[in-house]
């Protein structure tokens, strides 16, 4: 355990070199590059390849191009151990224009680095792993810059490589001695997706396996372009899925999203509208893309976009932690803090940078972070921290007045001090303690930065037993074979550093477990409270989620709103979460979502026409205002009908009851009688019965009737015309001939109305098309009789053809001598009868459009057959009744004066 003994957990730095110097502005210088080891086991034993010599050209040309190097600090930590492990860390921000790095960054720089340390003391100290054995350090700042990082990454190759120059000879002509490469096995890192991407490609040209801690990429899935390249966090395939899900729980439809340009925002965003497609119901309302040099002004356009599509309120970020802040203060200058929901992935999580100050902007962001845990044993090591025992961490002193803002002596200045420009600052003691003068909270990735470098130590563990049975370092690991190295780390199982377990699957991606957050608060305080979790599955806990207002409901974020009750939607083309509301009309109901359908005949919509219901069915009743007034006429009918009757058999030998025809009188006022009675069957509900009545007598009763005033009239005219040729009378003009006429007449009615009821037997239906209306409000089933207009025109046609036939003989009769006295009334008779039914047309048939058309016709009708029935009832008998009853000497026989003797 010697070996072990030299390095591990050497907190003061002995074993610390600088393998260069930079400057802020600068790059590594040129160092010396081994030779390329002549003894060396496997794949790096051959030739260099044709991308091996392009890389050493890069590599010898590189330093010519950069920036005059400063001397003030070191790019790189270098611990010593029998293999090395590789570091890739942001410990310092992106630098303005023509500057690669910046301020150094605490949390995602310093933290994180100090657990890569954290983590290869705990292998070194562990003598169940990698016993006898030393894992050392290369640890390198990437600048949060992808171009700067592959700089820095070369270096990492340039041992591997065989001098530019050649070997060369020594004056004797032997061959020179250098020292042995550095045996570096596997690189943890980067944290950005695009420094990823870049060192991987380099890494797999000779055969590095790479584990990442953060970066989150779907296209660094890909075996085929990155087969050395694995992570302890979940690909953004997986987290796209989750945020979909998140966004689908809120109810949301219509999104925007919003990504940094750069590898991790490009393709996080793809994931999430490619997810969003396989899940359906979700669309995107705008892609926008931050430029990865944003302009000034950039951010205000990017909120004036997502106001284009001002419904779409949630807004998905993949952006990172500087953009985010950026875009949160846009949102708040524009005065529009609480409008957009935002949905964070991991680069927000749950840090408080993003939102310090803009918290009111940020109120009720869900952020999305792959489960963590803390690791108690960091808090302690990091806590325990000071300028004396952490020499290794060449960057630790930045982090220091940083921390705790102040200035060491012999420093120069990195920033701006917390209080602005022109802020004095006081002088570091070194006795400032992390956590007690300074705040102090675990990074988010502390936890994957440790379980990185554990599953590289395993991954070496296992090729270590495979390889060197017998312990210690062999032939067979000096290098380690790097595809041998991938396959044993592949196949890791084990619990991590916050005791969740770590495996990889056969694309090297990490199973996707997330907690979901939500930043609640505002007013200049706000803190993440976690609300859900996705496992395979979302678990949203909507009840502990705070949108402001008092209200626990979310903002809506749609294209369209709902429609409402009764309408359908009628989707945009090319936008199937936009689309415009159309009322069902007519006699539609909204079947579903998309489709009106009509409602079956006898139904009609509801109100809010989300379905059918039953159309009331309308029945004539007795104490109806349509039925009260045609049943009062037809019962005066009778009444006087029966007086007038009643009148004429009391006096039926008087001579105005002789000379009127007895016969035809009666029949005329048994013809009267049957058209009043018609109207007490057209008001009974119907029924097989009542409407049998109905097509017997509608028609009887006047045909009966006009027959009678048609004998009548054609007897005078033929009398008439017969005693202008000659003095014999006309034939068939007795009482017997006349009444043979009329009953022949009126038969024919008769024997076309039983045919009827023979062929066509009658029943009762209810008939809903009779009753439809414009409005179905006022729609109404009508409850009838088989014959509808039609059929009461045909049972009326013959009857009014006598009417018309009679007219036409009173005319012909008018110019009769005064002792026909009954001509000239039956003529007005028949022409009052003539305008009643002339108006009849109008009215009948003007009711067609109302609700209550049955009704309206069936008034109609009656009434029209009462006055025709009442003009010759008032016109031909009322005068006579008048005669017999108040002036009884009128109706006296005139007897003849004797003649003269």
């Amino acid at each position: 355990m010697g070996v072990r003994s030299s390095s591990a957990g050497a907190a003061g730095g002995t074993h610390t070199q600088m393998s260069g110097v930079w400057g802020r502005g600068g790059a590594p210088t040129p160092t010396p590059t081994p030779a390329f080891a002549a003894g060396s086991q496997g794949t790096r034993e051959h030739q260099p390849s044709p991308a091996m010599l392009l890389l050493l050209t890069l590599s010898t040309l590189w330093p010519l191009s950069s920036a005059p190097p400063s001397p003030t600090q070191p790019h790189a930590i270098r611990l010593e151990g029998d293999l090395t492990l590789g570091g890739l860390f942001p410990v310092h921000a992106r630098g303005p224009a023509g500057i690669p790095c910046g301020p150094v960054k605490k949390e995602k720089g310093i933290h994180r680095l100090e657990a890569m340390l954290y983590a290869l003391d705990r292998v070194n100290g562990d003598p169940r792993v990698l016993p006898n054995l030393t894992l050392g350090a290369r640890i390198l700042d990437t600048c949060s810059r992808d171009t700067y990082a592959l700089e820095q990454a070369l270096s990492f190759v340039r041992s591997l490589l065989p001098p530019a120059g050649g070997e060369g000879t020594c004056p004797d002509g032997s061959p020179p001695r250098r020292p042995p490469p550095e045996r570096l096995v596997g690189v943890i890192g980067a944290s950005a997706s695009s420094v990823s991407i870049m060192v991987a490609n380099v890494l797999r040209l000779f055969a590095i396996p790479q584990i990442s801690y953060a970066s989150t990429a779907p296209e660094l899935s890909d075996p085929g372009r990155y087969e050395y390249f694995s992570r302890v966090v979940p690909p953004d395939s997986y987290q796209a899925q989750a945020m979909v899900d998140v966004v689908r729980a809120l109810g949301w439809s219509y999104v925007s999203t919003l990504a940094s340009e750069g590898n991790y925002g490009e393709s996080g965003v793809e994931a999430f509208v490619q997810s969003s497609r396989e899940a359906g119901g979700l669309c995107i309302a705008q892609s926008i893309k931050i430029p990865r040099e944003p302009r000034p002004g950039e951010f205000a356009k990017v909120i004036g976009r997502l106001m284009e599509t001002s419904t779409a309120r949630g807004v998905v970020l993949f952006a990172n932690e500087d953009d985010i802040r950026r875009v949160l203060e846009a949102a708040a200058l524009a005065n529009l803090s609480g409008h957009f929901s935002w949905v964070g992935s991991d680069s927000w999580g749950a840090k408080m940078a993003p939102v310090q100050g803009l918290e009111a902007a940020a109120r009720g962001a869900i952020t999305i972070l792959p489960k963590r845990a803390s690791v108690p044993g960091f808090d302690e090591y990091f806590t325990s921290r000071s300028l004396e025992n952490n020499r290794r961490n060449l960057w630790f002193h930045e982090f220091w007045e940083d921390d705790f803002n102040c200035r060491l002596p012999h420093s120069e200045p990195h920033g701006e001090p917390h209080g602005g420009p022109g802020t004095p600052i006081r002088k570091c003691t070194g006795r400032e303690r992390i956590g007690r003068d300074s705040p102090y909270e675990q990074e988010g990735k502390v936890q994957f930065v440790i379980d990185a470098v554990l599953a590289m130590a395993h991954g070496l563990h296992s090729l270590l037993g495979e390889a060197c049975p017998g312990g210690g370092l062999c032939a067979h690991m000096d290098p380690p074979d790097g595809r041998r190295l991938l396959a044993h780390i592949r196949r890791v199982a084990f619990n991590g550093s916050a005791g969740t377990p770590v495996t990889f699957n056969e694309n090297g991606d990490a199973p996707g477990r997330y907690d979901i957050f939500q930043f609640q608060g505002g007013n200049g305080s706000g803190t993440y409270r976690a609300v859900g979790q996705w496992v395979q599955g979302l678990r949203l806990r909507a009840e502990e989620m705070d949108w402001g207002s008092n209200t626990t409901a979310p903002p809506p974020s749609v294209c369209s709103l709902p429609c409402g009750p009764g309408e359908r939607k009628k989707p945009v083309k090319g936008v199937p979460c936009c689309w415009h509301c159309e009322l069902c009309g007519g006699y539609q109901y909204r079947a579903d979502i998309l489709t009106c359908l009509p409602c079956p005949a006898h139904l009609r919509p509801t109100p809010n026409r989300t379905a059918c219901r039953p159309t009331p069915v309308l029945r004539l009743r007795w104490g109806d205002p349509w039925a009260a007034v045609p049943l009062a006429l037809a019962t005066l009918g009778l009444m006087a009908t029966a007086f007038v009757l009643v009148t004429f058999v009391k006096h039926h030998e008087t001579p105005i009851v002789k000379a009127s025809g007895r016969e035809l009188s009666y029949v005329l006022l048994a013809g009267i009688a049957l058209v009043y009675a018609i109207t007490f069957i057209m008001v009974a509900e119907p029924g097989v019965g009542v409407c049998a009545l109905r097509r017997l007598f509608l028609g009887l009763g006047m045909s009966l009737s006009y027959a009678a005033l048609l004998t009548k009239t054609n007897r005078i005219y033929r009398i008439f015309e017969q005693g202008k040729r000659s003095v014999t009378p006309p034939r068939f003009i007795s009482p017997a001939s006349q009444l043979f006429i009329t009953f022949t007449l009126s038969g024919l009615q008769l024997l076309a109305s039983a045919l009827w009821l023979l062929l066509r037997p009658p029943h009762a239906l209810i008939d809903y098309e009779m009753g439809r209306t414009a409005d179905p409000e006022d729609a109404r089933g009508v409850l009838r009789c088989d014959m509808a207009e039609g059929g009461t025109l045909a049972g009326l046609a013959y009857a009014l053809l006598l009417m018309v036939t009679c007219t036409v003989y009173a005319v012909k009769a008018r110019g009769v001598p005064e002792a026909f006295n009954e001509a000239k009334p039956i003529g007005f008779a028949m022409y009052t009868t003539c305008v009643v039914w002339v108006a009849f047309g109008p009215i009948f048939f003007g009711a067609a459009q109302s609700a209550e058309r049955v009704h309206v016709q069936t008034a109609t009708l009656t009434i029209s057959m009462s006055l025709s029935a009442s003009v010759p009832l008032g016109l031909l008998y009322a005068p006579k009744v008048y005669v017999i009853l108040l002036h009884p000497e009128r109706n006296q026989a005139r007897t003849r004066p004797d003649p003269a003797p």
